[in-house]
């Protein structure tokens, strides 16, 4: 299994692909479909992700778009 983090520049907005962070998950046809489903509900449950899309390709590879918000922290002094 493949993953590549990305603060998604120009994904849509301008000012909303700064709110989140995103993960893709790159699983290939030869990987068993229950162990792919474990990795995305440990980063779910672990790292506060939230599955955005799934894709399903011909030769049966699979590509998932997790996302969260990122948080900024403000000086209060």
């Amino acid at each position: 299994m493949k993953e590549s983090m990305t603060s998604a520049p120009g994904f849509r907005q301008r000012d909303f692909a700064r709110q989140y962070e995103y993960l893709v998950l790159t699983v290939s046809p030869t990987e068993s479909l229950p162990l792919a489903h474990q990795r995305l509900r440990e980063h779910a449950e672990y790292g506060k992700w939230e599955l955005e899309r799934s894709r399903l390709y011909m030769g049966g590879g699979r590509q998932y778009w997790l996302r969260r918000r990122v948080f900024r922290v403000e000086r209060t002094v």
